[in-house]
């Protein structure tokens, strides 16, 4: 017990030292921490939308987007590989849900199929396919499972999340809530922003940016009517006039997929609009296609909305195009966001939507402490009580505890939200449990006659075994809670794992350490404990 080395009693002093000086910017009011430095600003504790106020929108993915896209997308790929192999066909539809073509040639059906088989893909380890393909004379028919459909929602459910995650950390705001709910829902929790409309116009918009040809053969009753020749689409101008629309052909020069980067900018007129670089392939293709379209318009479309449709004067080879419309700078700095971070999979509709005031955090806050506080008092007051001087040392390590679960918090500019601070006040009561085990082995030992050096030096060791065990499993149930909760659940895991670690350190090494150095410094020749 006597034998603590140098080198260990300063370790653990400069551990606990880091993690406190970690904890003090999240304690002190915003006037004062705005006064420190750029760093310890930085590392503080964020507070989750019930403690700081903040938007919860819920969303609800159109599904039926996702058939429709992959059906699309297979056609373009049945086009390609069969004009590259040499196979002529005819009668393309997609009526129905399924993908049809004729074969020209009846000698080439059999290349044609193999084309068709290729493209089907097993969906995980199901043993099922995401396409099914028949054959019938000379025409091939192509027609989605449900099981194909399904692993795609899913695919894109989770791409969806993850450009929405990509949008909100763009704007500044610190630990955005965004968890899967179902098959095809989306919770979004940002804490500190009142705005939800401003959110909802940022994560809600698709932005699918394509580049097409216009159509300039499409009469004007066509136009009128809404019906478009063969491998055209009429689309609607942004500006919203009644009957302005515009004919383009359905396949796309460029898409938005091939977007490296998209800033906020202005034209030369001084307005704001939106500068997006393409990738190598994309660079390349929008040079060629512009080289063999010159004096020829191309639209640029929006979610399926013409942003404007400028001609095509002379070879684009930059690598880059300018978008303008009816821009401000925030809706052009939006469009910027929502195109760098990748397009939205699927249509997203708000079926919930909550804001919470910070005034109902401020009481939430208040509440959290005034039950802190007094659960620490009444522990405390309690291991006086009983241990005295013990309880003294317990005290010290009680409190360092706390400091360092918000310092650990703070370090990993964790979130704290309500059932956080109920797994920090759950982890206060729990923190003593080490040390009583510690206390009472002590008293075991006095009471079996062991001199003082030995009694200290047995109730630490066999206690430590005790509550290694039984830390361990709370560890592994915060664990669980942590992986499979969501939300609230995850904020009460990760106070409570967070406490459970620093509670052991504390009452098996920092209040180790005290009584070793009390017991050096000050030769006890009896205990009272």
């Amino acid at each position: 017990m006597l034998s603590f080395p140098r080198w260990k009693v300063w370790g653990i002093s400069l551990i606990c030292l880091v993690c406190v000086l970690m904890a003090v910017p999240s304690l002190l009011p915003a006037n004062v921490r705005s006064q420190l430095p750029g760093w310890a600003q930085a590392v503080r504790i964020n507070l989750g939308l019930d403690l700081a106020g903040g938007s919860h929108l819920l969303l609800e993915a159109e599904t039926g987007d996702v058939a429709r896209q992959r059906l699309e997308g297979m056609e373009e790929v049945v086009r390609r590989e069969t004009r590259r192999a040499g196979i002529g066909i005819a009668e393309v539809s997609t009526a129905g849900g399924a993908l049809s073509f004729v074969v020209r040639d009846p000698a080439q059906i059999g290349e044609a199929d193999q084309i068709a088989r290729a493209q089907v893909q097993s969906v995980g380890f199901s043993g099922r396919n995401d396409w099914n393909v028949a054959r019938s004379g000379n025409r091939i028919e192509m027609r989605q499972t449900q099981a194909g459909v399904d692993n795609a929602i899913d695919q894109a459910m989770a791409v969806a999340r993850e450009v929405i995650d990509r949008r909100i950390n763009a704007l500044g705001t610190l630990e955005p809530t965004i968890i899967r709910q179902g098959s095809n829902r989306i919770m979004v929790q940002v804490p500190g922003l009142q705005d939800p409309e401003a959110l909802k116009a940022l994560i809600g918009r698709t932005a699918r940016l394509e580049f097409k040809l216009v159509n300039t053969d499409v009469t004007a009753e066509q136009l009128q009517s809404g019906r478009a020749p063969v491998g055209s689409q009429i689309l609607p101008y942004a500006d919203g006039a009644e009957g302005a629309r515009i004919a383009v052909q359905r396949r796309a020069m460029i898409s938005g997929d091939q977007i490296s980067d998209a800033r906020q900018s202005f034209n030369q007129q001084g307005l704001p609009s939106v500068t997006v670089s393409f990738d190598g392939p994309g660079s390349r293709r929008f040079a060629r296609v512009t080289q063999e379209n010159v004096n020829k318009p191309f639209a640029i479309i929006l979610d399926n909305v013409v942003i404007s449709a400028p001609n095509i004067n002379e070879p684009i080879l930059g690598g880059s195009a300018e978008i303008s419309g009816s821009f401000t700078v925030e809706t052009a700095n939006q469009l910027a966001i929502s195109l760098r971070s990748g397009r939205l999979p699927v249509e997203l509709h708000v079926i919930e939507e909550r804001t919470v005031g910070p005034e109902l955090g401020r009481e939430s806050i208040r509440k959290g402490v005034i039950a802190s506080i007094a659960a620490t008092l009444v522990v405390i007051a309690f291991m006086l009580v009983t241990y005295g001087r013990f309880g003294v040392y317990t005290t010290v390590g009680l409190i360092l505890n706390a400091l360092m679960i918000l310092g650990i918090m703070a370090f990993f500019n964790a979130t704290l939200t309500l059932p956080g601070i109920a797994g920090f006040v759950l982890t206060i009561g729990a923190a003593v449990d080490a040390n009583v085990l510690i206390n009472e082995r002590i008293r075991e030992e006095q009471r079996r006659g062991r001199r003082l050096h030995d009694a200290l030096e047995s109730g630490y060791r066999e206690a430590s075994t005790a509550i290694f065990d039984a830390n361990v499993t709370n560890v592994i149930a915060a664990a669980l809670m942590f992986y499979f909760g969501s939300g609230p659940i995850r904020g009460f895991a990760v106070v409570l794992m967070i406490g459970i670690v620093t509670s052991v350190f504390t009452a098996v090494n920092v209040t180790r350490m005290f009584v070793a150095l009390w017991v050096r410094r000050a030769r006890p020749k009896e205990l009272h404990i």
